[in-house]
């Protein structure tokens, strides 16, 4: 129907049921109306749609695919230069040394250089890593170029492996450059509370945070729009789209690894520190006679600073690939989420520059809330910026008078609004203002066994208001704009990433901040002020971690269809029903791959703590001074009168400590890296890609309700513990169960559940990657591609049970077994309780001091 009438319209006007389109599009498919976009994505344009600016008016491609690319690459380049005002801003702030605190400045060394010495010997490992999947995919999309009717298609296999190698360089960049900023912040953050007031503090951790937020985004969009540009000679819009997903591979290995052995490495300090010092020697947690101290503020930095920036990172890009894929080959729907990205970057711009508080901080007594809004209020405006600058983009790219244009508009909405409340869901089930964490606190009376149930309890209840939000984000976009829509609600919920990230990498800045005030000895003044930004911090952390869950959700579910689109080209008629045995069977083995995984990590926390336990009562009992006087005589001595001179005081060796949470992580990071790759390489060519498919949807679902509990079970019994110190609990029997408690939700909060997050879009991208490769293929037709996978990944893991890497025994076993026979070796691995457990006293027995008792 080509006349003037409503009736007119191939859009979602045409009729009362959006979905009927796709019954009904072969009935009114004409030449005079050819469509602008796949009706696999459940909407058309209106016939009649007036853009301002008529993309398709541009005859050469390249000059098309430009300006749907330059404005990101441009504001990119632009937030990188504000990276390095913001890092040389920072560094002509004030350190120890100019307050008289030189001791600050030497223990923010060591933590640097324990953080940059873990990130060496990681990136050693990845760059072979890199290096070995750029070969195969050389070799793959060389005998099977993805562009089959170009000319030029012989170049497809170094495109990709280009690509690839430049994804995991920019994202292990992106967590350097974190990396390296925080460890500049944390002294100057202490020295700005020391110096000046709570404001100056906050300033100087944000700058600090900020720096890693805009770090992220400025490469993530400078790569991205980069090599969009760079891939487009000789190659349609669609084919350039395609060679992006072996950068978002790149990324999401480098993501994976990094939050995998970074959560490791901070979680076996953590729990060692915990464990033996706060539990058995009753010091407090950043005491500088702990010898896990600087091994757990060196954890902050490669854990929850280049860790959190590698993965959201991979959602970032990953949420841009998946809407440009799903945008086929018309430039609006490549520019749509092009532009929104720019857009997003200049809002946070200037919503870096409202961060301010005027609390005076007071330790616990602060106003959190008050806190809260002075981060929170840059956030604001950054959003209500964002969303006129999305409103602006689909009036230019759509017209003022589209419907589809607005429902766009209405997707961008929907997936801010789901992301802020996604992350005051999770404020309200770890914040110990409400009832869930003090719920915790309660059950402590009991022993640490009922706050280990009660917080499973309420990590698992945690699930039902982020899901209903996602479930409702999900129907609503996939009503108005189908599978696109949803795409663009990952994009908007990740628009102004740049200064929510610098909320969230501000935490673990404060919180240095305040173990070097503690460690330096410094008055409880300053200690006040850099607890309320470690309050704070830890409250914008856990809802940082339930903001990465719905975005990831959301990016990996516009990568599903983005695969579904991909794999669909030769055979447009292939059924993806949850009845067919093949799909069903990837679905159960998709659901299983996160319990799988999640226990992996687990286990490698487990395995290094035990080291790191082991490692801090041999120093407490064999490290002295030249007087002879043992680390635990110097703990004794200090608990007993309140300080120790510098004579007959000891210092730990902290640097031992920083070398067992290195080995460890980054050998325990090998098998989850190894299982998260090949197993959908596996089931998409040893069967099918409906099987893979199966396995997709599967691994969402379980990953994301897992990571949720996780995340939000490990936040509440972290804050349950601060709750304690707060009402000064912290030496009772309640504070030492909530202690224990924390100590179970550290790998939950900090390990397995972000790597879960990294797991389910991971695997949707090498999914996408590989997605070519299977476009028409039958059940079973390169069976023996995914059995030679299937057996080398049987070899590695026979190689890694040989390494004792994968292995049920303890790794302390021996030296249990041979202490009971000797008591001159180390202690035997213990169970720890808050009473003296079995063991403890044997540990210890060394002490020269008779007088020194546990408690």
């Amino acid at each position: 129907n080509t006349s003037g009438s409503s009736s007119s319209h191939l859009g979602l006007d045409c009729c009362d049921n959006p979905f009927a389109l796709y019954t009904s599009l072969g009935q009114i498919w004409t030449s005079a109306m050819a469509p602008i976009i796949d009706p696999k994505l459940g909407f058309m344009f209106e016939s009649n749609y007036k853009p301002v600016i008529d993309l398709t008016d541009i005859e050469d491609e390249f000059v098309r695919q430009l300006a749907c690319a330059l404005p990101l690459l441009i504001v990119g380049i632009l937030s990188l230069f504000f990276v390095c005002y913001l890092r040389f801003s920072l560094r002509g702030k004030k350190v120890g040394k100019d307050i008289g605190k030189p001791k600050l400045d030497y223990l923010a060394a060591k933590v640097k250089t324990g953080s940059k010495a873990f990130l060496r010997e990681e990136y050693k490992y990845l760059t072979v890593y890199v290096l070995v999947w750029a070969i195969i995919c050389l070799a793959l999309f060389t005998a099977k170029p993805m562009a089959k009717d170009s000319s030029s298609k012989a170049t497809d296999g170094v495109r990709s492996a280009f690509c690839l190698i430049i994804g995991a360089f920019m994202s292990g960049l992106s967590g350097y450059i974190g990396m390296t900023v925080a460890t500049d912040g944390n002294v100057r953050t202490t020295v700005a509370c020391a110096a000046g007031s709570l404001n100056d503090g906050l300033k100087v951790a944000f700058k600090a945070g900020a720096a890693m937020g805009f770090g992220v985004v400025g490469l993530a969009a400078l790569g991205l729009s980069f090599l969009l540009i760079v891939m487009k000679p000789n190659r349609t819009q669609g084919q350039a789209i395609q060679y992006t997903h072996s950068f978002g591979f790149g990324a999401s290995s480098i993501a994976l690894f990094a939050r995998v052995a970074g959560g490791i490495y901070t979680k076996a300090a953590d729990v060692g520190a915990d464990l033996v010092g706060k539990v058995e020697a009753g010091i407090d947690e950043d005491d500088p006679h702990n010898p896990a101290v600087i091994a757990d503020n060196v954890g902050d930095n490669v854990g929850d600073v280049a860790g959190m920036g590698a993965d959201l990172f991979e959602s970032y890009i990953g949420s841009i690939i998946g809407a440009a894929t799903l945008g086929g080959n018309h430039p609006h729907l490549l520019a749509v989420p092009m532009w929104l990205a720019a857009g997003g970057l200049i809002s946070s711009f200037v919503g870096f520059f409202f961060v301010s508080t005027k609390e005076k901080g007071d330790g616990w007594n602060t106003n959190l809330t008050a806190l809260m809004f002075a981060l929170e209020k840059g956030m604001y405006i950054a959003n209500v910026l964002f969303l006129i600058f999305a409103a602006v983009i689909m009036i230019l790219l759509f017209g003022p008078g589209s419907e589809t244009g607005w429902k766009m508009f209405a997707c961008v909405l929907i997936g801010l609004i789901s992301g802020m409340a996604i992350g005051k869901g999770t404020e309200f089930f770890t914040s110990f203002d409400y009832g869930p964490t003090i719920s915790i606190k309660d059950r402590a009376r009991t022993g640490p066994a009922t706050v280990i149930i009660q917080g499973m309890g309420v990590g698992m209840v945690s699930t039902i208001l982020p899901t209903l939000i996602l479930v409702g984000c999900i129907v609503a976009c996939n009503a108005l704009v189908g599978q696109y829509g949803i795409a663009i609600a990952a994009v908007g919920m990740l628009g102004t990433l740049a200064v929510s990230l610098s909320t969230d990498a501000y935490g673990p800045v404060a919180d240095n901040a305040g173990g070097l005030a503690e460690m330096a000895g410094l008055g409880p003044e300053v200690r006040a002020k850099t607890d309320s930004l470690d309050a704070l911090g830890n409250t914008t952390a856990a809802m940082g971690k339930g903001f990465a869950v719905g975005s990831a959700v959301l990016t990996a579910l516009s990568l599903l269809a983005a695969f579904k689109t991909e794999v669909t080209h030769s055979n447009p008629n292939m059924k993806f029903d949850i009845s067919d045995p093949i799909l069903l069977a990837g679905t159960l083995l998709g659901a299983m791959l996160p319990f799988f995984f999640a226990a992996l990590t687990m286990m490698s926390v487990g395995k290094a703590a035990a080291e790191m336990i082991q490692e801090v009562r041999r120093q407490f009992r064999e490290i002295t001074n030249a007087k002879g006087t043992t680390l635990l005589q110097a703990i004794q001595h200090v608990t007993a009168h309140g300080s120790i001179s510098d004579d007959d005081d000891v210092e730990p060796d902290s640097d031992r400590c920083v070398m067992i949470s290195t080995r460890s992580s980054v050998k325990e990071m090998i098998a989850p890296g190894l299982y998260a790759v090949f197993t959908p390489l596996i089931a998409g060519f040893l069967v099918s890609a409906r099987m893979l498919m199966g396995l997709l949807a599967g691994c969402i679902g379980s990953a994301a309700m897992m990571a949720i509990m996780m995340g939000n079970a490990g936040g509440a019994w972290d804050n349950s513990k601060k709750l304690c110190e707060k009402l000064k609990l912290k030496k009772t029997e309640q504070g030492k169960a909530c202690v224990v408690g924390d100590t179970v939700g550290d790998p939950f909060k900090d390990t397995s559940g972000p790597s879960l997050d990294i797991l389910l879009k991971l695997m949707a991208m090498v999914s996408l990657l590989i997605a070519p490769l299977l476009d028409g293929n039958d059940d079973w037709e390169y069976w023996y591609i995914g059995l030679i996978i299937l057996v080398l990944c049987i070899i590695a893991s026979l190689v890694l049970m040989y390494l004792k890497i994968l292995t049920w025994q303890d790794p302390l076993g021996a030296v249990g077994d041979s202490s009971k026979g000797d008591s001159s070796n180390e202690a035997p691995t213990t169970s720890v309780v808050p009473t003296t457990p079995p063991g403890v006293k044997e540990a210890w027995a060394g002490a020269k001091d008779p007088a020194v008792t546990v408690s």
